[in-house]
């Protein structure tokens, strides 16, 4: 465990040297939860060495394309390279079972919602890879769901100031309401959808 907050510390450090692309190459490679590099990202805002608004742009940049990089894994690779590699991504099996049955069941529509869903909103890019999903379509989705993300954690590291280690201790009672809007969002959805399916039946 020394070992991996030795690594983290190191990894945040280069962040610190370089900024906005620090927070978005933190992001892209995804070695550590995005969580964690937004919030650092929103201290160094509280420390006035880069400001909230390059932080929330770069940081869902850097989102976004470490999605595509999984997006295209799955539309490239499959399920097997995901289930062999996918632990160096932080993404385990049950994540990529999770994120199939989900998509599955409510469809393209889910890749927003899911974002804000724990187990699943990390891996839900790969069956949209698997099924190859429209790339502007993807890209569109899950960029509205990465903006409020980033925006938050941000936001949450830089009210914290020099205290954002801390942010695992108050994120939960921000994001819960995100999760219940998400969920109370894809039930309309999939409600219209199932609508529009027996309304065709129907004609």
């Amino acid at each position: 465990m020394e070992i991996i907050s030795d690594i983290i510390a190191q990894l945040l450090h280069w962040v610190q040297q370089l900024g906005y692309f620090g927070i978005m190459l933190g992001l892209m490679i995804e070695v550590i939860p995005s969580e964690i590099v937004l919030a650092y990202g929103g201290y160094l805002v509280s420390t006035g060495a880069i400001n909230y608004f390059g932080a929330v742009f770069f940081g869902t940049v850097g989102g976004v394309i470490a999605q595509l990089f999984i997006y295209w894994i799955g539309r490239y690779g499959g399920r097997p390279v995901l289930e062999k590699y996918g632990k160096y991504i932080l993404i385990k099996k049950n994540h990529i079972d999770h994120a199939e049955a989900w998509f599955d069941k409510y469809g393209s529509g889910v890749i927003f919602t899911a974002r804000f869903i724990p187990v699943v909103r990390h891996a839900i890019s790969i069956p949209a890879g698997i099924s190859r999903m429209s790339h502007m379509r993807f890209i569109l989705l899950t960029t509205l769901a990465i903006i409020p993300w980033s925006a938050l954690f941000v936001y949450l590291g830089m009210a914290l100031g020099s205290q954002w280690e801390h942010i695992d201790d108050i994120a939960s009672k921000y994001t819960l309401p995100l999760i219940v809007a998400a969920i109370v969002l894809l039930a309309a959805y999939f409600l219209v959808k199932w609508k529009m399916k027996n309304k065709k039946k129907g004609g």
